[in-house]
């Protein structure tokens, strides 16, 4: 393992660089399985081969082109049961990172997806390591396409595809991280319920009426927003529902 270069050092986080990697989660996961996590560690890569997505998807990524990397936390403030908690602030803080270069276009497609209009251009993939009650530590692995324009996935998109032009990578991560670091102190300081209004008002879909699947048989909703246990909340024909992972499909 190697340190990053300096430019891309962020100042009071352990930063382990690997050139190239299967998957900067299990990169994580190894680290703290051999007792060698530091506080505040982030395990970044520039060739990502065999990254992994929610659902067991996989995450295309071309090499040196887009941010593929891993945040070591020790969220000791929050409960096993509480544990979209984390989404929440990691997902805001991405959003928060990007939203004054894309707009109000930028959305969040629950569960943690970051998406622009219809297009995805970024991923989150959380693991709880857990102990009874406590989270002791959590791997966020986060994907998010910057300059790289093409792409096998017909949803996809990157920054440079939506603006137009190039952006520096590691200016992106150090934006990244601080906004999350942010987003985690109003965790920790107790402000979940202010952090669950604001992640379900800039879902994406809300408040529209849309297609979905469930079971192979599509039915329309309009999602409003989710509760404190990460359930997506929606109005159907049949009334409100509450949707977990894997319990209904996007038709985007």
């Amino acid at each position: 393992m190697n340190k990053i270069q300096p430019k891309t050092y962020i100042e009071g986080k352990n930063t382990i660089y690997l050139p190239s990697c299967h998957s900067t989660n299990e990169m994580a996961m190894q680290i703290i399985q051999n007792d060698a996590v530091k506080e505040d560690t982030i395990v970044i890569t520039d060739n990502q081969t065999r990254g992994k997505g929610q659902r067991g998807n996989s995450w295309e990524t071309q090499k040196g082109k887009n941010l593929t990397f891993s945040l070591i936390l020790q969220p000791y403030y929050v409960k096993s049961k509480d544990q979209f908690a984390i989404n929440l602030a990691v997902s805001l803080g991405i959003f928060h990172a990007l939203l004054p270069i894309l707009g109000e276009k930028l959305k969040i497609k629950w569960p943690n997806d970051i998406f622009y209009d219809r297009k995805k251009i970024g991923g989150v993939l959380i693991e709880n390591m857990l102990l009874g009650q406590q989270i002791t530590y959590t791997v966020v692995g986060i994907g998010l396409n910057i300059n790289q324009t093409s792409f096998n996935y017909p949803l996809a998109s990157s920054l440079k595809s939506i603006k137009g032009r190039s952006y520096d990578r590691y200016l992106m991560l150090k934006k990244i991280d601080k906004e999350i670091d942010n987003y985690l102190v109003q965790l920790r300081d107790g402000n979940t319920a202010s952090l669950l209004n604001e992640f379900s008002e800039n879902l994406f879909l809300r408040n529209k009426v849309e297609k979905f699947s469930q079971d192979d048989k599509i039915f329309e909703g309009k999602i409003e927003g989710v509760n404190a246990d990460g359930q997506l909340i929606m109005s159907t024909a049949d009334g409100e529902k509450l949707f977990g992972l894997k319990e209904f499909k996007y038709i985007i």
